[in-house]
């Protein structure tokens, strides 16, 4: 009997990255599935693989930023399974290094968009239904980003501070009602989304200097997984912090092997 054994999760983004690794893990672990992404190819290659395995799983096309995709992705979760219990609102976008006075206004919009409305779309379109079902949970993609600043990322750093306290603010709202909202921040994660940038354009989070690595999609999964699961059943209004040591400081200097 898995972890989430008879449950149905909706994830955002899970064409590819850390989407994808926690929607196999979740199905791994006795959950049907919803892949929600805006790229086809990435969702349909996630659903193909969760069947592969032996598992249930459904793919809807859809723009988390857009109310009209929110619902469709919602409904078809309903119509498909009859109840939703986990929404990993997990899709998002960085851009970019763009300074502060150049970035356009559009660019600044898209992002807080992508990053930040989505997650308050996907939850006030889940809790009314989590509500009506006794209790529900959700988990929110934020990122080592939204706790510490990064030069040339402000609308990604700002959209993912607020995603922490739109998280701590849902939390506290609902948690007598069965419904516990947690949100996971990652550091460096090798994912499609960190390898595309270029010596141009370098990566914004390093490895951690504690660990000597950058971390896996599946690493971040598991902790997903955890808030996701009964495993967390007294934790709501957290942000877990899933980077290596990154943001603990700078690690003491190892000393120099002797010769």
């Amino acid at each position: 009997m898995g972890k989430l054994a008879g449950k149905v999760a909706l994830i955002t983004g899970a064409g590819s990255g850390i989407g994808r690794a926690a929607a196999l893990l979740f199905a791994k672990e006795g959950a049907s599935i919803v892949v929600s992404d805006i790229v086809p190819q990435g969702g349909h290659q996630t659903v193909d693989l969760i069947k592969e395995a032996g598992g249930p799983a459904v793919f809807v096309e859809a723009d988390v930023s857009r109310w009209p995709d929110v619902q469709k992705m919602v409904e078809v979760t309903l119509s498909t399974y009859g109840q939703l219990d986990i929404l990993f609102n997990n899709a998002g976008i960085m851009g970019k290094y763009i300074m502060t006075a150049d970035t356009p206004e559009q660019v600044w919009d898209k992002i807080i968009a992508t990053n930040l409305k989505s997650v308050f779309l996907g939850s006030k379109c889940a809790i009314p239904i989590m509500l009506r079902q006794g209790g529900g949970v959700i988990v929110n993609t934020a990122s080592t980003a939204g706790m510490i600043g990064l030069p040339g990322l402000p609308a990604y750093c700002a959209s993912k501070a607020a995603v922490i306290q739109l998280t701590k603010t849902m939390a506290l709202e609902y948690a007598d009602k069965n419904i516990r909202i947690n949100c996971i921040c990652p550091g460096g994660i090798m994912t499609p989304m960190s390898a595309g940038f270029d010596a141009d354009n370098p990566p914004p989070f390093r490895q951690s200097q504690a660990m000597r690595r950058f971390g896996q999609p599946e690493e971040v999964a598991k902790v997903a997984l955890y808030l996701a699961s009964d495993d967390s059943s007294f934790v709501t209004g957290t942000a877990a912090v899933v980077d290596g040591g990154w943001t603990s400081g700078i690690p003491k200097a190892r000393p120099k092997k002797q010769e």
